[in-house]
């Protein structure tokens, strides 16, 4: 399970650091000085216009603080109720999660066509197969 674990933790950091390129968008966006001392005038309700990719970068950061509830509770129960045969597989697919994650981040920052969905899907799947190991 150490390397299930190894995994959790760099995705856990992972969290963390997800909402770095929005927040360091954002001060460029409302300016040094505002961003350091409080909101610009008017906000929520009125926002400086942010480019695409910042509000993207914002939603991968949320679609990640989502899914880690779930990752977290299957590898934690793999670690609990599961035995060392079972170890290896979940370290993989922890593994493939943490990657997939980072591939999801990027590709849902930039924009890339066509894959955002698909490398969601690989993280969600490493879940449930995380899950399966547990209950089969």
């Amino acid at each position: 399970m150490e390397t299930a674990y190894y995994y959790l933790a760099l995705s856990g950091i992972l969290t963390l650091l997800l909402w770095t390129p929005y927040i360091v968008g954002r001060m460029f966006v409302w300016g040094i000085p505002t961003f350091l001392t409080n909101y610009p005038e008017n906000f929520p309700k009125e926002e400086p216009e942010t480019p695409l990719w910042m509000d993207r970068a914002k939603r991968a950061h949320l679609n990640m603080v989502e899914t880690m509830p779930a990752f977290v509770a299957v590898v934690v129960a793999a670690g609990l109720l599961g035995d060392a045969s079972i170890a290896e597989t979940v370290g993989t697919w922890a593994k493939v999660f943490f990657f997939a994650r980072i591939a999801h981040a990027v590709v849902y920052t930039f924009g890339i066509p066509g894959l955002r969905t698909p490398v969601y899907l690989i993280s969600w799947a490493s879940i449930l197969m995380i899950g399966a190991q547990i209950v089969l």
